[in-house]
């Protein structure tokens, strides 16, 4: 029997693309989120335990060091695993060990105990962000990458950075006037849930989820008809397996010369970071005397900076790559430029030291510029990297441990005995190195961007440029 009018209009209807892309992508936000809600909030804790136990700054250093030191040593060997077995089973069980740590730090008797905590929760989430960066590559279509990159890695996080500040410490200890203990018992059952939730919702790719309908299939690899895509990934790239041995065997110098750039970016931005991740509330605390409700908006402004950053950051990358065809000089414009402004701002801004709420403020402004510099990170890895997206994110991570590691040694020390006004001289340095080292990092790896106008060769001529020096 001939179909109708009306069945075949049906026949030839494009199948609709599922949105379990969106489930995922809900999935990676809140892990980004939640893991730096957590870790910002130990800042707060800190001025707590120096009250408590009569602790300095270079001994409430060793606390965080503890923490950063397992961050590192765990990253690169749990990131390989990711990429074997899956960042569904990792993921879950890293949210599982970060939570056991807050619940130990929520019963610590003693300070061996908060570093025994600390170095627990720093386990846990060792390898979340390789994770992420895995689930970007095989999740996010290609166009869009490093902007998703930038909202999951950079805005996320930040956000829950700012949870930390208002929720944490102006709200539960210093409105709600809770302990910090049951205020740090409050965020490990929220661990506990979101390891439920990784382990319900995620899986390790769009091709092994029964979920996943081809339409949605295609607009992920970029081979959807109607989708554009800066970098096609094919279908055996989008399933799990283990990584690319080739990738570590056969490295061009190249290649190899933008690895050795990026950790040392990653450890000079680390160490930069720090002030904010570790020692803010402290310094509020003992240069300004200000009390947890007010130090919480203050210390927040920073991080509603790197917040702004990670959308920022995400965007410029994506468009000037469209608009230049060059992956590298895309890149590395936009972190150059970030970082380099971050400093010189930073030392403008000490002129305001004495005024807290203005210079807390211009440090929004200073942590916006030197936090949009991430986003070209995460491309570059993802570019490079392949398969092996989270082994390599894992191990320019791991080493930029170097920095997480030595930074609140260096700042405690030299808050101890110089102040606090050096320490800020010392970032504002740091940032401008950090700057410099992004003249040797491009994405070697990337290939042929198909978006460039007329499908034409200014990309593939750039990086050739690029490769051949």
């Amino acid at each position: 029997m001939p179909l109708t009018k009306g069945q075949r209009d049906i026949a030839v209807q494009p199948e609709r693309p599922t949105n379990i892309r969106w489930s995922v992508f809900a999935v990676a936000l809140a892990t980004s989120a939640i893991l730096y809600l957590h870790r910002y909030s130990f800042s707060f804790v800190k001025p707590a335990l120096a009250k408590e136990w009569g602790l300095s700054n270079l001994e409430l250093a060793k606390f965080d060091s503890a923490f950063a030191s397992c961050y590192s040593l765990f990253q690169f060997p749990v990131a390989v695993a990711a990429d074997l077995l899956g960042v569904r089973l990792v993921l879950t069980l890293l949210a599982i060990v970060w939570c056991g740590g807050l619940v130990l730090l929520a019963y610590a008797p003693s300070g061996r105990w908060v570093a025994a905590a600390q170095a627990l929760t720093g386990t846990g989430q060792s390898a979340v962000y390789a994770c992420l960066a895995r689930i970007s590559r095989v999740w996010y279509p290609p166009t869009y990458r490093t902007t998703w990159q930038g909202v999951v890695s950079v805005l996320a996080g930040r956000l829950g950075a700012i949870g930390a500040s208002l929720v944490f410490s102006t709200l539960l200890l210093g409105v709600f006037g809770l302990p910090w203990r049951v205020a740090v018992g409050i965020f490990a059952a929220m661990a506990g849930v979101l390891a439920i939730a990784i382990a319900v919702i995620l899986r390790d790719s769009p091709a092994g989820d029964v979920r996943v309908n081809q339409a949605e299939r295609q607009l992920i690899e970029g081979t959807e008809p109607s989708a554009t895509a800066v970098e096609p990934i094919t279908q055996t790239e989008t399933i799990f397996a283990s990584p690319s041995t080739g990738f570590w065997q056969r490295l061009p110098p190249r290649t190899i010369v933008t690895l050795v750039a990026l950790a040392v970016q990653a450890i000079l931005s680390t160490f930069a970071d720090n002030i904010y991740s570790n020692w803010l509330p402290q310094f509020l605390a003992q240069v300004h005397h200000l009390e947890f409700k007010s130090m919480g908006i203050y210390a927040a402004l920073p991080l509603l900076g790197g917040a702004v950053a990670g959308f920022v950051g995400g965007v410029l990358n994506d468009r000037l790559i469209r608009r230049t065809g060059s992956r590298r000089w895309a890149r590395a414009g936009v972190a150059i430029a970030g970082k380099g402004l971050a400093a010189v701002v930073l030392l403008v801004a000490l002129t305001q030291y004495d005024r807290p709420y203005v210079f807390c403020g211009m440090l929004f402004l200073v942590k916006a510029l030197g936090d949009w510099s991430l986003v070209s990170a995460l491309g570059v890895i993802t570019d490079i990297g392949g398969r092996a997206t989270a082994s390599v994110f894992a191990l320019i991570n791991t080493i930029a441990g170097i920095g997480q590691i030595t930074a609140p040694l260096v700042f405690g020390y030299v808050a101890d005995h110089h102040g606090w006004h050096p320490v800020f001289v010392l970032v504002a340095i740091t940032y401008a190195l950090c700057a410099c080292s992004w003249l040797a990092i491009g994405s070697d790896g990337a290939q042929r961007d198909t978006s460039s106008p007329s499908n034409k060769a200014p990309f593939d001529s750039g990086e050739r440029r690029f490769q051949n020096g």
